[in-house]
């Protein structure tokens, strides 16, 4: 495992521990716990600039799934640097402001910090990863983060909103993206981010190549709230603070904006390429600074803000994709500068977005209100935020000397140039764009005049104000001073980035194209003379002014957008167009009959499988191959034919329970006769556990009545019934009857000892060759107790809200673990030493299933019915002070411990649930073999354990 690996799964780290810490040092805020990772990450990111200077690589790879091409493979260039010094940096500053932001004493902290660091481990994987299914998953885990920190103040309706709307538009682009992403993979055979730039100019070449681009393009636009995507980006805004000063300025809606630029080398060839970046990001810039205009939330006004500069850096990566199109040096000059603008702009918005966002939280925090209309006159209250807020705005609106007026001019310029080339075919079009970008300039500069004179200047209107304005504490002010800090020196001295930042990103954004020449270097001066791009700052600063004066004057400029006409509105009216459409679909076949959802399940079998049955010629039957038939095995037939046609025609469900068993205990004997111990051990014991599921699962229902059933109704169940067993049985034969592949059975029989260390080829499979499976199953296994549990207690919940108790001793027959059966002498005395025994053997089989028949599967269902014996026969109560263990918390931490010995082998750079084993001499004891197989059993047995006695014990009337 790599340096780099680390670094992203530090924060998953402190996601797990950071709980646990703050549990132990409860007086401490949290964040204080957490600020120290993001510092230390910084630091480490920073300590790599010479290396990635120099064109140096920081790389590392773990196996995945290397089969299909996934590893976990990740890389340091200049684009990912970039981003990891963004991601950790404001990271850190962000948990700072939020530990005078947050009171520990009202929020939840653990969840919102176990939030954040999620959030940033996601990011960093997602902006260090090679691999783009790798990219993928940290991508969606990015959508849910957010979701989780969008909704960190749930119990408000605008917070589950905002949350909800973010994760249908951001995970339905993730949809597409994953597309694209197959798409790419089946035209170039490869899911390397670095082999997919290498092979460019072949993938231009195929037909799915557009396709794959525009799915692309569509996840990246979500992500990054280009229009129409950008919708959900103001409700956002619902999220505290500090989220969004760390999501919506430097981070996740710069993910996008990230994943242009990083495949720009795949893409930038195509005009259609050229043309969707620009042409979106610009339509974006100018509608995000328009709407921003109407807006008088200060959060508001910063979320259409940053839409609109969004839209600015993405128009840019699209106009420096044009350097494809050019050999000669003076055009690759001009839109490799294109490029250039785009990088610096995307960390000057960082710098001065997030300075303001956490400015308008101190005037929320200390005034109670982000409302326009209720302030003023905070300027000789609070001077400090107010020059915060001065410094941010003025870099927003481009004035000098700071670090964004030296990207707008860039901007300007690369407009400029793209006027004059006859580009893509573009023609008199490309004098559309600088006169579109200067308009949207006019209403940036108008309204960041707005959002600080509004705010600072003006009357004092104190009186609407919930609270008492005063400046903030150190704590809160330390955080924006830093980031405004740095849009003076940047602007000041940006060539402080040019070498050490912005070539290198440059290098990977245009890998082939950065010669070491000195006229492609980069460097930035904050005097260029008495140019076109001057005299455009100076006509947008003289229209801004004006509209800020007329503002108030201009309903145009002011009243908002009518809501049925807005795409708010279109997305409301079609979520729930979707919502009573698939209401009425739905009803029509959730009948709530389980006979009707089984006959559509079986229907559905019976027809796709049966069709392509005989459609495909798969139907064949050879008994050469069969064993001979014994008086045993036809004995055994007989009976469990019999048991299981008697079931349908009995009238009592202890008769039909019984006769269940009966069948599944004969199924148990065909394995003993075949000679399969696991099998019959396994059979036999989830049988014994089944069959006081059912008595309990029985016990709850009503009376069974004899009804009169008429009979056409009979011979659809009957016509269901053979269709099926026709069908299941037919394809059975076909697959023992011929085979297309040679068995695998022998390689696990030569190789179980070989390889795995173990004699039981059973349990070897289980849990070594075929562990990925067994961690799964538990996992479904424990979610399924879950669900069991919650749906009776919810149930019980509900019957008590709605005045329903329920029934005394005295109402009911018998308590299923009181009454008689807690007052049997002879039960009681003979299963204290059973249950003893059955414990004992339960360990005796989990320990030994390596080598002989059992294992943590069978240990646990034994060690369940040990406990189930005890229940019964001492009652519920007197079982919870005996074992006083919640069995729920048990079957996580089984899971948990199967996860921890699968994510172990990443510390000897194996893959994914790798096992090992060897012999060691221990002291009186001699030699024993000692596999990490057996931690992953433990884990098995533990999570079985806690599912089957918490099924059991809840539907038992576990309290």
């Amino acid at each position: 495992m790599s340096a780099i690996h680390i670094v992203i799964i530090l924060p998953f780290l402190f996601t797990l521990c950071g709980p646990l810490l703050n549990k132990g040092i409860n007086r401490i805020h949290m964040g204080w716990l957490m600020l120290p990772l993001p510092a230390m990450l910084f630091a480490y990111l920073l300590s790599c600039i010479p290396a990635v200077k120099e064109g140096e690589f920081l790389q590392g790879s773990i196996p995945w799934i290397p089969s299909l091409g996934i590893d976990f493979t990740v890389y340091v260039d200049g684009l990912g640097l970039l981003f990891g010094l963004m991601i950790t940096g404001i990271g850190a500053l962000v948990i700072l402001y939020s530990i005078y932001y947050l009171d520990k004493r009202k929020e939840k902290l653990q969840n919102f910090y176990v939030y954040l660091m999620l959030f940033m481990g996601a990011m960093l994987g997602l902006v260090l990863s090679d691999n783009v299914m790798v990219l993928y998953g940290f991508w969606e885990l990015t959508s849910i983060s957010s979701f989780l920190l969008i909704a960190f103040w749930d119990k408000r309706e605008r917070s589950r909103y905002g949350a909800l709307k973010s994760m249908v538009i951001t995970v339905g682009g993730g949809l597409a993206m994953f597309a694209g992403f197959v798409l790419l993979y089946v035209i170039s055979g490869t899911f390397s981010i670095r082999e997919l730039i290498g092979d460019a100019s072949g993938i231009a070449a195929h037909d799915l190549f557009v396709p794959a681009m525009l799915l692309i393009l569509l996840g990246a636009f979500t992500k990054s709230a280009q229009f129409p995507f950008h919708i959900w980006l103001p409700d956002a805004m619902e999220a505290p603070t500090p989220i969004s000063a760390y999501l919506h300025s430097a981070t996740m809606v710069k993910a996008g904006i990230y994943l242009v630029a990083r495949l720009s080398p795949v893409f930038a060839g195509q005009s259609i390429w050229l043309w969707t970046v620009s042409g979106i990001g610009i339509l974006t810039l100018v509608y995000g600074s328009y709407r921003a205009m109407k807006q008088t939330d200060l959060k508001a006004m910063l979320a259409f803000s940053t839409i609109s500069q969004l839209g600015l850096i993405m128009s840019l990566f699209g106009f420096g994709s044009a350097a494809a199109f050019y050999t000669g040096t003076n055009q690759y000059l001009f839109f490799t500068k294109a490029t250039t603008a785009a990088i610096f702009h995307m960390i000057n918005h960082a710098t001065f977005k997030g300075a303001l966002f956490m400015t308008v939280g101190i005037v929320d925090h200390e005034t109670g209100t982000r409302d326009i209309r209720k302030l003023g006159g905070l300027m000789a209250i609070m001077p400090i935020t107010f020059t915060i807020a001065i410094i941010g705005t003025f870099s927003m609106a481009g004035i000098p000397p700071f670090n964004g007026f030296l990207s707008k001019e860039m901007f300007f310029t690369a407009l400029l140039n793209i006027r004059e080339m006859n580009l893509a075919g573009m023609n008199t079009w490309g004098a559309l764009f600088p006169i579109v970008a200067w308009a949207a300039s006019v209403f940036t500069f108008a309204y960041s005049l707005l959002l600080v004179f509004r705010t600072f200047g003006g009357k004092p209107q104190f009186g609407k104000l919930e609270k008492q304005p005063h400046e903030a504490t150190l704590g809160l002010l330390l955080p924006p001073v830093v980031l405004a800090s740095l849009v003076v020196v940047f602007g000041l001295f940006p060539n402080l980035l040019s070498y050490s930042i912005i070539e290198p990103a440059m290098a990977a954004v245009h890998p082939s194209g950065l010669l070491p020449n000195e006229q492609f270097s980069v460097s930035i001066h904050l005097w260029h003379g008495w140019t076109t791009e001057l005299y455009m700052t100076m006509a947008v600063a003289a229209a801004g002014i004006a509209l800020f004066a007329m503002h108030r004057r201009a309903g145009w400029l002011s009243r908002p957008l009518l809501k049925r006409a807005s795409l708010n509105g279109m997305y409301d009216k079609g979520l729930r167009m979707l919502d009573a459409g698939s209401n009425r679909l739905t009803r029509t076949y959730m009948t709530g009959s389980i006979r009707h959802y089984l006959i559509y399940i079986f229907v559905f079998i019976v027809l796709s499988l049966g069709t392509m049955l005989f459609m495909e010629g798969g139907f064949a039957f050879d008994a050469a191959g069969f064993a001979d038939t014994s008086f045993y095995e036809v004995v055994i037939i007989i009976a469990l034919m019999l048991s299981t046609l008697a079931v349908p025609f009995t009238y009592s469900r202890l008769i039909a329970i019984i006769l269940t068993g009966m069948s599944g205990y004969m199924v148990t004997l065909f394995f003993v006769i075949f000679r399969a111990p696991d099998l019959a051990l396994t059979q036999m014991i989830v049988e014994t556990v089944s069959v006081a599921l059912f008595l309990l699962c029985f016990y709850h229902l009503p009376k069974l009545k004899k009804e009169v059933v008429k009979l056409p109704f009979k011979l659809w169940n009957l016509l269901i019934a053979v269709s099926v067993g026709t069908v299941m049985t037919l394809i059975a034969l076909s697959a023992t009857s011929s085979r297309s592949f040679e068995s695998i059975s022998h390689y696990f029989l030569e190789n179980s000892y070989k390889l795995a260390g173990g004699k039981n080829v059973v349990n070897v499979i289980l849990v070594d060759f075929r562990g990925f499976d067994t961690m799964l199953e538990i996992i479904v296994l424990g979610i399924a107790s879950y669900g069991i549990y919650s749906l009776i207690k919810l149930k019980l919940k509900g019957d008590e809200e709605e005045g329903l108790r329920p029934p005394s001793s005295s109402e009911m027959k018998y308590d299923v673990y009181a009454g008689i059966r807690s007052n049997d002498v002879i039960l009681r005395t003979i299963a204290k030493l059973a249950i003893i025994l059955i414990l004992l053997y339960s360990l005796y089989l989990f320990y030994m299933g390596h080598h002989h028949p059992g294992g943590g599967f069978i240990g646990a269902l034994m060690a369940s019915g040990a406990l189930l014996l005890m229940a019964m026969s001492f009652g519920m109560d007197r079982l919870h002070r005996m074992i006083p263990i919640d069995f729920k918390k048990l079957t996580a931490a089984g899971i948990a411990i199967a996860l921890l010995t699968g994510t172990g082998s990443f510390l000897f750079d194996a893959p994914f649930l790798s096992h090992t084993f060897d012999y060691f001499e221990i002291p009186l004891i001699g030699e024993l073999e000692l596999a990490t197989a057996t931690l992953f059993d433990l884990g098995v047995y533990l999570t079985v354990i806690g599912v089957a006695s918490t099924i059991i014990f809840t539907i038992g009337g576990d309290k």
